[in-house]
Parts: C-alpha cells; sequence; structure tokens
C-alpha cells in the first residue's frame, strides 16, 4: 500500500497554497510532515483526504486514482489536534461510529472497539461520555475510533499540540505501537523536529507551501540539502552567519577556524555556515575548541538542558547544553563552537559542505 501523490497543488481565489508536490508515501513507519506553522502541513493533509480540492495533478492510493472521490469514499482516517469526538455519544458509540456506517455487524464492531480500547487503556471508561474523560483521555478516544477503523490511510494532524507535557510523551512513545503492522499509510504533521525524531520513519520538510526534502528522518537531519532545510529542521534555531573561505582557514568575523573534511575542498570566496545550538558549548571541550565572545541575552533552562541567547557580532546566536550554567544577563561570556558541527551553504542557501 502506497499513498502517491503527482504533482499535486492547491489554489485558492488565484493564489497557490501548496506548489507542485510530489512524494510516495508508504506502510511500514511513519510520514512525518514537519514545518512550521502556516507551511502547509494541513492544507497537505486535506487535499490527502479529500476534504480539500486538487487543483492540478493526481493522487492514489493502492495504484488507484482518488482525486476525485469524496472523503467518505475513500477509507482514510484524520485525527486533529482538537479532540474531536460526539459528545452525546459514549466513547464505545464514539469508537464504533465509522464502523456502524461502514454497515459492519456489530459483532466484529464490539471486538474492534474493545481492541482498541485495551491498546489505548480506555476499557474502563466505555460508557463514559466525552465531557467525563480529561484532555488526554479524550485524544486516546480519536485515535481509538482511528484504529478500529483499519483505515487505508491514517492522518494525523499535531494529535498532540494540546495536550500537556508528560500526555505527550506518553502517547508520543505508543503512537508507533498503535499503528505497527496494521498496513495503513500514516502521515503525522508536526511544528515540532524533536517529535520528528522520536517517531523516525522519513520526513518531508515543508517551507512556504513546497516540500523542500524528503527522506529517512535522520538522514536529513545530519545532512539537509539546503540552509532552509537546516532551519526547519532545528530548535532552537540553528545559527548562521555569512563567512569566507580563505586557504585552510574559515573566516566569519574575527574568528576564524581550520577548514577540515568537506570544507577544506571549498574554493576561496563566500559562504553561509550553520551550526545548531548544541554545537555551541559554555566551556570548551575536546571538540569545543572556537572561542566565540557574545553578551547573554537571554537564558532558558529545560529539564536537564539550558540555552542561552547572546549576541554574536550583531547576530543573535544560542547555545544548548547539558546541565546549568552560570550565565549573567547583560555580560558577556565566552562560548565555544565544535567546528566539525558546522555546515556550509552557498550564498543562495545550497549545501556545499
Amino acid at each position: 500500500m502506497a499513498l502517491v501523490l503527482n504533482d499535486i497543488t492547491k489554489v485558492v481565489r488565484g493564489a497557490t497554497h501548496i506548489k507542485p508536490t510530489s512524494l510516495t508515501l508508504e506502510t511500514g513507519h511513519f510520514n512525518v510532515l514537519l514545518g512550521e506553522t502556516g507551511a502547509g502541513k494541513t492544507s497537505l493533509i486535506k487535499m490527502m483526504a479529500g476534504l480539500d480540492p486538487i487543483a492540478s495533478g493526481t493522487l492514489e492510493m493502492d495504484g488507484i486514482d482518488v482525486t476525485g472521490l469524496s472523503t467518505q469514499k475513500r477509507r482514510i482516517s484524520l485525527v486533529h489536534q482538537f479532540f474531536v469526538n460526539y459528545p452525546h455519544m459514549t466513547v464505545f458509540e464514539n469508537i464504533a461510529s465509522p464502523l456502524r456506517v461502514a454497515g459492519m455487524a456489530q459483532s466484529e464492531i464490539d471486538g474492534r472497539v474493545q481492541e482498541a480500547a485495551d491498546i489505548l487503556q480506555l476499557s474502563p471508561m466505555l460508557k463514559r461520555r466525552p465531557h467525563e474523560l480529561s484532555g488526554g483521555q479524550q485524544q486516546r478516544c480519536a485515535l481509538a475510533r482511528a484504529i478500529a477503523k483499519d483505515s487505508q490511510a491514517v492522518f494525523l494532524d499535531e494529535p498532540l499540540a494540546n495536550l500537556d507535557y508528560k500526555l505527550r510523551e506518553e502517547l508520543r512513545e505508543l503512537l508507533p505501537e498503535l499503528f505497527a503492522g496494521r498496513g495503513a499509510v500514516v502521515v503525522y504533521a508536526t511544528s515540532e523536529p524533536e517529535e520528528a525524531l522520536l517517531l523516525g520513519g522519513e520526513t518531508a520538510l515543508m517551507m512556504d507551501g513546497a516540500v523542500t526534502q524528503f527522506g529517512a528522518t535522520a538522514k536529513i537531519y545530519r545532512d539537509p540539502a539546503s540552509l532552509n532545510a537546516a532551519r526547519v529542521f532545528s530548535d532552537p534555531p540553528i545559527n548562521h552567519a555569512p563567512v569566507q573561505k580563505s586557504g585552510t582557514q574559515i573566516v566569519m568575523g574575527d574568528v576564524r577556524w581550520d577548514a577540515a573534511g568537506d570544507a577544506a575542498a571549498l574554493a576561496d570566496g563566500t559562504y553561509t555556515v550553520a551550526v545548531r545550538p548544541n554545537h555551541i558549548l559554555p566551556s570548551a571541550s575536546d571538540r569545543a575548541t572556537v572561542a566565540l565572545n557574545g553578551r547573554v541575552l537571554v537564558t532558558e533552562l529545560s529539564g536537564s538542558e539550558s540555552s542561552a541567547h547572546f549576541d554574536l557580532e550583531g547576530r543573535g546566536w544560542v547555545s544548548l547544553a547539558h546541565g546549568t550554567h552560570p550565565y549573567r544577563i547583560g555580560e558577556n561570556h565566552t562560548f565555544y563552537m565544535e567546528s566539525g558541527g558546522c555546515l556550509y551553504f552557498t550564498p543562495d542557501g545550497h549545501r556545499v559542505a
């Protein structure tokens, strides 16, 4: 089973919202749409689900052209970030609703609902109504409905966005297990790079209504094809600045370091360097040897990690490191960059090293 997009576009009142997009999304793993709010993730999902019209191009499911088919005629499930459950129905009835519409026998409905409820730990709540559930339980109910339906394609549009941190972690760990071996194409939209990495599978990076790169999630993270791709796949934002390659040196304002690895082969000239915040550390190490003197602007502590936003020669850069560190806002601090973590791009954003 595969979901194939052939140059599909979305046009609203003459404006192109989704540029020509071609993707082949397959079963056996999560297919992640990763991009900031407004990148086009939800629009693309709605087109694949049949909720929004496709202006041009075709959409195939399992080799069949479904471009013109209504949502009701496609074997799909859709879970939103908002808890979409029928308030007048019990949890059992909510999970069973698409099965009844499909005309399934009551005995099979009972079995499928119970299986989905067991997986999502909803069995004790089958007689309750949505208003009697917590937010996490309501979203579990929506997920159970998607599982019970046994769809060819399941679309998850930021399904964990409105849950608290603990519930998000819990359900995020559960999701791959929920859909493993079910033979459905699973498409998951998120704005969080960390979530894409945790889910694995394949990722389509989206920006301004276009897919900028598609492939194995871990590979795209390690090897972004463009500066835009590196920006999308970095949280906190990736640091970047213009540099000069001169002989064996990379020069960035008053800072310079040896051009190593692929960067050593670059022709002399102007490039853009990009380095993720986790390669900028508050103290020197064997790998972090390039000193960066900056004025600390903002500090944040998140779990076991702390970040510092600092001014580096007029540019806002970010350091992300384990533990807590004695930063003082407004004062200068020497950070240390791992030059091996640097990515290099042409001035127009194409990856060169």
